[in-house]
């Protein structure tokens, strides 16, 4: 089942997930734990039906031990999972017809030839939409008739790619998708993904291209240690930082230097005109703009926070979690085997075939 583009538009509008039938993934109180090392410690997450969901976090947070977890590669040691109302881990033959995964790194049959990887990726979901294969070839300048392992890894990400986006269905999970993608790549990749959105599909996007995330996303999750620290939309999260204004008046701006949530202000005299630069903090925003206007505005340039520095506020707090460590162990979480020693991969996780998973 699809929701129009106007419905899509209204989840953007509404900037957070709205009621507990709208998430397509909800995670409660998440916890993975592998011997004595936590790598989810805690973790809540939503994501809404309709919209991109960015999933940000350096290597080490728990991004993909979280993605594992909602596939049914792995089960959860505490707290709920559901995706489309139903447990991964009990029902993953289930869901893996709902939804296509693509990972960081993709493994192909090496003996097959692209276009006979993209069949039987295809066939995970019963076919690919009909042109829909023929055309996300020719957009991303794939040669299906290449065996695989003579694929570069960008190419072997554009079948994982290709197969996820012209599968008929509601959810894709995406686990830094363009990597190894050159920049013309990753521009045909957000169109498709906004395509895609607007015929209904949900997106769950982790990456480290903060720029990708930025540009596509409608909410943000960011992660830290185990553990959800800050979700909203782009214009929620940037409520709690700082706005970079630079004015040139005619006359001096008078009062910026006591007001209360400006830093950072610079004031100097340049050709005859009084150039200011600061930051101010969303409550003060509007004040800063009063003072800088009641001095007469000749040039104004005010700019919002990217998500790189969302992204960094974060994490400012701890440098040494920016890593994905602190007290959680030897290592990041994303960097533990889930096959290893104390891995709950399980007999689930290889018999029901993620795509992209080792074979």
């Amino acid at each position: 089942m699809h929701a129009t583009p106007d419905a899509t538009a209204t989840t953007r509008e509404r900037g957070n997930h709205g009621n507990d039938l709208d998430d397509l993934v909800r995670a409660d109180g998440l916890v993975k734990t592998f011997g004595r090392f936590r790598a989810l410690d805690g973790l809540d997450l939503r994501v809404a039906r309709g919209e991109v969901h960015g999933f940000l976090g350096p290597n080490g947070a728990g991004k993909s031990t979280t993605i594992r977890v909602l596939l049914g590669l792995m089960r959860a040691s505490a707290g709920r999972i559901e995706v489309f109302g139903q447990d991964p881990w009990e029902d993953a033959a289930t869901l893996h017809r709902r939804l296509a995964y693509v990972p960081g790194d993709v493994a192909l049959w090496p003996g097959l030839t692209g276009g006979q990887c993209l069949d039987l990726l295809g066939d995970t979901h019963g076919g690919l939409r009909s042109g829909a294969r023929a055309e996300l070839i020719e957009r991303f300048d794939l040669d299906p008739a290449k065996r695989a392992r003579d694929y570069s890894k960008g190419n072997r990400q554009k079948v994982a790619l290709i197969a996820a986006l012209a599968a008929d269905v509601e959810l894709l999970v995406l686990d830094e998708p363009t990597s190894g993608l050159d920049p013309l790549m990753e521009q045909v990749f957000q169109q498709a993904v906004r395509e895609r959105q607007a015929q209904g599909v949900t997106v769950l996007l982790s990456s480290h291209i903060l720029g990708e995330v930025e540009a596509l996303a409608d909410r943000v999750s960011i992660i830290r240690a185990g553990r959800n620290v800050s979700s909203g939309s782009l214009a929620e999260l940037r409520r709690h930082t700082r706005t970079s204004v630079h004015a040139v008046t005619r006359g001096r701006s008078s009062g910026l230097a006591t007001l209360p949530g400006v830093g950072e202000l610079d004031q100097r005299e340049v050709d005859g005109r009084h150039a200011s630069s600061f930051t101010v903090d969303a409550e003060h925003l509007d004040e800063a703009i009063g003072l800088v206007h009641g001095a007469g505005i000749h040039t104004l340039t005010s700019e919002p926070p990217s998500l790189d520095e969302l992204f960094l506020s974060n994490y400012a707090a701890d440098p040494a979690l920016a890593g994905g460590r602190g007290n959680r162990g030897d290592g990041g979480g994303d960097s533990v085997d889930p096959s290893g020693p104390h891995g709950n991969r399980g007999r689930r996780g290889h018999r029901h075939g993620i795509r992209g998973a080792r074979r």
